[in-house]
C-alpha cells in the first residue's frame, strides 16, 4: 500500500486477514476497491474496512480475543451469541484457533524473561501495536490459568469436530469455551 501512497493502520490490517483469510488475490481485490474510494494519501483504518468490505467492527474475532483479554464477559457473551446466530459467517473451527493462537501467544510472554517490547513482539510475533493488548492480558491470566486455557481450548476443539460431544451445537460450545476461560 505505501508504494501507492496508502498506509494502513495495524488494527485494519489485522482485520482484513481476518475476514478474507490469506489469499493475496482477495486482499488485492479489496484493497483496489478501497483505493478507489479512498483520496490518495490516506491511511486505511477499521473503519474503512468494516464500511467498505461489509466487516463488523463488533461482533468479530478480533473484538472476541480484546474481550478474552481483558476479562469483559459480557462483550464476550454477545460476540458468541452473534456466532452461534451466524455460524457460516463465524466458522468454529476459526474462532478456536483463533483463541487459541492468542492463549498460546500470552502462554510465550509469560515465559519470558526479556520483555523488552521489540524482544516481545519478534517471539510472539506480533506488530508492536498489539503488545498493549497482550500486556493486559497478561495482567488477567496467570500463567497457570493460561495454561489450562490452552487444554481446554483443545477439548473444545476435538468436540467441535464432533468427538465426544454429540454433536453439540456451536453456541453451546463456545458458551462452555467462555465459562471455562473465565472460572
Amino acid at each position: 500500500m505505501q508504494g501507492k501512497n496508502y498506509g494502513i493502520e495495524p488494527k485494519a490490517s489485522a482485520m482484513l486477514v481476518e475476514f478474507l483469510g490469506t489469499d493475496l488475490s482477495k486482499i488485492n481485490n479489496e484493497l483496489e476497491k478501497l483505493q478507489i474510494i479512498l483520496p490518495k494519501g490516506s491511511t486505511i483504518t477499521p473503519k474503512d474496512i468494516e464500511e467498505n468490505i461489509g466487516f463488523s467492527k463488533d461482533f468479530n474475532n478480533f473484538e472476541l480475543i480484546n474481550a478474552l483479554g481483558s476479562r469483559n464477559q459480557l462483550k464476550a457473551y454477545q460476540i458468541v451469541n452473534y456466532f452461534a446466530e451466524n455460524e457460516k459467517a463465524n466458522p468454529m473451527v476459526v474462532t478456536t484457533s483463533t483463541v487459541f493462537g492468542f492463549f498460546v501467544k500470552l502462554l510465550k510472554y509469560h515465559g519470558l524473561k526479556d520483555r523488552n517490547p521489540k524482544n516481545v513482539a519478534a517471539v510472539l510475533a506480533v506488530n508492536p501495536y498489539f503488545l498493549k493488548d497482550y500486556d493486559i492480558a497478561l495482567k488477567q491470566y496467570p500463567m497457570k490459568k493460561v495454561s489450562q486455557i490452552v487444554g481446554t481450548l483443545r477439548d473444545i476443539d476435538v468436540k467441535s469436530k464432533g468427538v465426544g460431544a454429540n454433536a453439540m451445537p456451536t453456541g453451546d460450545l463456545l458458551k462452555e469455551m467462555l465459562v471455562k476461560i473465565f472460572n
